[in-house]
């Protein structure tokens, strides 16, 4: 049994085809007024190092929902790192929250959190993945395409946290993963080793969206690095999701963007409205699927 969820790598491909099976089936018991309050009385302490508009309101109304509630706690709040260890902080909310989910910048500081909580803890995002956001993106491609197997992923932009979340699911759940970078912004090589054929990596956009179901972008530029932003904006040029580049991709394919997006940058804002309906149902996903896994690791007990 799997207490926490932090890196999706932890996970088989099984595991994770039950989340997204349970999670589209709650999703339809939510919408018909059916869903089971399964966690009255359940706090869920809420880390924010990262401020975010989605995961504050998907995961605090995800509580809501289930009957229990959400405290969302600031770095200002708690001074995880600094006025505290981090082992302290964790053993102090197990003792009085029943989870724990925190988006920081370190994934060390995660993976901390879990190790000396005896809570579940979940990854919001840090640095390095963001498991969550991977998981609503595929949820989406399996309301919109049905079966998964064999479908990829083209993703035009940095190889950063979302990109390598992906890249793991797509092995996992038998899919394949592009990446189209400029050079120097790709993801580690022991990954993509790790990963084998189910990811290639190419500085052409265009050869990647070519056989792809689904054309994904990202901000160049993501919380942390607005110091190389000019630097990235020039080195992205090449890399934007547009009429052009979509002229490039089958006809069935669809734009998803994990936002917020940057238009204008990283996409157009004439594709980015094309695809409104789409990128908009990804983003309600994470309320969807974070609503089922609290399910699991708080009431269940964890991922069998």
């Amino acid at each position: 049994m799997i207490k926490d969820f932090i890196n999706l790598a932890d996970f088989k491909g099984e595991q994770l085809t039950e989340l997204l099976d349970k999670s589209l089936s709650e999703k339809q018991l939510f919408q018909a007024g059916k869903l089971s309050a399964t966690l009255t009385g359940k706090t869920l302490a809420m880390i924010f190092e990262k401020p975010s508009l989605r995961t504050r309101v998907s995961f605090e109304t995800a509580m809501t929902h289930l009957g229990g509630h959400g405290l969302y706690l600031t770095n200002a709040d708690i001074g995880i790192g600094s006025r505290e260890p981090i082992k302290d902080i964790a053993r102090v909310l197990g003792r009085m929250c029943d989870g724990i989910m925190a988006r920081t910048f370190s994934h060390q500081m995660v993976e901390d959190l879990a190790r000396h909580a005896n809570v579940p803890v979940i990854n919001a995002l840090t640095d390095y993945s963001h498991p969550c956001q991977a998981m609503a993106d595929i949820m989406t491609m399996r309301e919109h395409f049905g079966d998964i197997a064999g479908r990829k992923i083209a993703f035009v932009g940095d190889g950063n946290n979302v990109a390598r979340s992906l890249a793991i699911a797509c092995n996992r759940l038998a899919m394949k993963f592009s990446l189209a970078c400029p050079s120097g912004y790709e993801l580690e090589p022991e990954l993509v080793s790790a990963l084998g054929d189910t990811i290639v990596m190419t500085d052409k956009a265009t050869l990647a969206v070519s056989d792809a179901d689904v054309i994904y972008a990202d901000t160049w530029v993501s919380m942390g690095q607005e110091q190389d932003k000019q630097k990235r904006i020039k080195d992205f040029a090449g890399f934007q999701v547009n009429a052009e580049l979509l002229a490039a991709a089958p006809d069935h394919a669809i734009v998803l963007h994990c936002l917020p997006a940057y238009r204008g940058y990283e996409i157009t804002d004439d594709v980015f409205e094309e695809n409104r309906e789409t990128i908009f149902t990804e983003s309600e996903n994470r309320l969807h699927f974070q609503r089922t896994l609290l399910d699991v690791l708080i009431a269940q007990g964890g991922i069998e």
